[in-house]
């Protein structure tokens, strides 16, 4: 299970401030956890994908598309603008 905590605009545009989500096999980076997510709705997808406006940390340090994931980890999304 991973953590996921949402800041910025992202928790009105999901409603919600966090997640705690079983980590699926074909979710083992930053990028697939967000292709996975942006799958819930049109509102997760637009700011999901191709967001340079979207921040992200894996157990509060800056992360990119391809740093892995998994289970026992807190991601935190946050959205600028």
């Amino acid at each position: 299970m991973i953590n996921i905590l949402y800041f910025g605009s992202l928790v009105d545009a999901f409603d919600r401030a966090s997640d705690e989500i079983d980590l699926p096999p074909q979710v083992q980076d930053v990028q697939s956890l967000l292709f996975f997510l942006s799958l819930r709705g049109e509102a997760w997808a637009r700011y999901l994908r191709n967001n340079p406006g979207l921040k992200i940390t894996v157990n509060r340090k800056f992360a990119e598309g391809g740093t892995p994931v998994k289970d026992g980890d807190e991601i935190a999304l946050v959205a600028l603008g």
